[in-house]
């Protein structure tokens, strides 16, 4: 431990006697000078391992000059929690670490000891330290006891090259965490491509994923790079892989088993390095049983399984998610909307089915009906399945069949015909949808 030397660079002395008086910290260096050059010169004569490092509205503008400067540093982010764009950047970039105000020291305190302890075991690099106490964790925020063992999870697995699948109700983020797990893995440099086999036709799977030559079949103009091929020495991230069709199941089995693959009307076989990261809304046991995901294909894609928590379990989350959202939305306009603590309480008392997506809407359509400050009355959760309107209303006498196929043509309608939302919106299998549409095609 006395060997790491930690530069703690903030604007005020009582924050400065905050973080110095934190058991964590051995040997620390001070600057009150947020000039990248000044920076620059401790940086270059003390070598530290980490910087605390607070953030302003002054500071912000200066990131992107001191980003090179900090290649070698883990950085802890202190804000007061105000929307910075470059300190957003340099989060997507791979930064770890941003605690927002109002601080929780003790949660700090065992970062800056995991922190240590893992600088110090020599195992891994300073830019890959990772820790569990946060308020913002890559693309991922929320400081529950459920998240932090998300980010748990992340930190594990992010550096390897392990098969992801990421299991979790819709709208909970799971395309959040696939990202994150690529920003910070050694893959962060090259792409990262996400599909979402539901949008996928069953008919051109195959060129999708890999590719075709010209004239391979009809409409194929020209020879068309595949996901596989797009993706090499990066992360390709498969949503609501129960979407995918069995045939082309037992295709990606097959370039997981043996990193090859052959494009549409093509003779030449491919060679791909590419991390698959896959996630669904569905039990994996449910899905296999109803033959929507092959057993072989799951236990391949489930080398390090992932559970992403809905919000409902996120104890204290989603205050401080309608606050974020908020926030960024006042940036936007250049506003200054509050929100009232009886809206909050009303916002905590939701059971939040549509999870943080639907916190997200909520948020979004309560500040344009809110005059100055957010309410309760302006708050409106997700419209109910069926419209209430008089011409949407169901009439006496109608076919029982005829009322359950206009339910399922305007939730596939509202999913953007995503199957696997609208059929767990429905309460039936994948399986019965796809069922269903093929009898309604039949019977036009």
């Amino acid at each position: 431990m006395e060997d790491q030397k930690l530069l703690i660079q903030c604007h005020s002395e009582s924050l400065l006697q905050h973080v110095t008086s934190l058991k964590s910290v051995k040997r620390f260096m001070s600057t009150m000078n947020p000039d990248p050059e000044a920076i620059s010169q401790v940086l270059e004569l003390e070598k530290p391992v980490a910087m605390i490092c607070y953030v302003d509205d002054d500071l912000d503008k200066r990131l992107p000059d001191l980003q090179p400067l900090l290649e070698d540093v883990t950085v802890v982010f202190l804000s007061n929690g105000n929307p910075y764009p470059n300190l957003d950047q340099m989060m997507r970039s791979g930064a770890m670490y941003h605690f927002r105000a109002p601080f929780d020291w003790e949660a700090i305190d065992q970062a800056m000891l995991e922190l240590y302890e893992l600088l110090c075991s020599g195992g891994i690099s300073a830019r890959k330290i990772l820790s569990s106490y946060l308020d913002q964790f890559g693309l991922l925020i929320g400081s529950s006891a459920p998240m932090r063992e998300l980010y748990r999870s992340i930190q594990r697995v992010a550096d390897s090259d392990a098969n992801v699948l990421i299991l979790g109700e819709s709208g909970t983020g799971k395309e959040l965490v696939a990202k994150t797990i690529h920003l910070m893995s050694s893959r962060k440099e090259a792409p990262y491509i996400a599909i979402n086999c539901g949008a996928l036709s069953p008919e051109l799977v195959d060129a999708e994923l890999f590719g075709h030559t010209k004239g391979a079949f009809t409409g194929a103009g020209e020879a068309r790079k595949g996901l596989f091929d797009k993706a090499h020495g990066g992360t390709l991230f498969l949503d609501e892989i129960t979407e995918m069709p069995l045939e082309q199941q037992v295709k990606l089995l097959r370039v997981l088993e043996t990193g090859e693959y052959r494009p549409v009307g093509s003779a030449q076989t491919f060679h791909t390095d590419v991390r698959i990261v896959a996630a669904s809304n569905r039990d994996p046991a449910e899905a296999v049983q109803a033959q929507l995901l092959r057993e072989d294909l799951y236990y391949r894609l489930s080398q390090f399984p992932i559970d992403v928590p809905a919000l409902r379990e996120r104890e204290g989350d989603i205050k401080g998610l309608a606050v974020h959202f908020l926030s960024y939305r006042n940036k936007e306009e250049g506003s200054a909307v509050g929100i009232s603590q009886e809206a909050l309480e009303t916002l905590t008392n939701h059971t939040w089915p549509g999870n943080v997506r639907e916190l997200k809407h909520t948020i979004e359509r309560a500040y344009i009906l809110a005059q100055g400050m957010i309410q309760s009355a302006d708050i409106r959760f997700d419209a109910p399945l069926l419209d209430s309107e008089p011409e949407n209303q169901i009439r006496a006498g109608v076919p029982l069949e005829e009322i359950e196929r206009q339910a399922i043509e305007q939730t596939l309608e509202e999913n953007q015909g995503n199957k696997t939302e609208s059929a767990e919106q429905l309460g039936i299998s994948v399986k019965t949808l796809y069922n269903k549409l093929e009898k309604y095609k039949e019977a036009d």
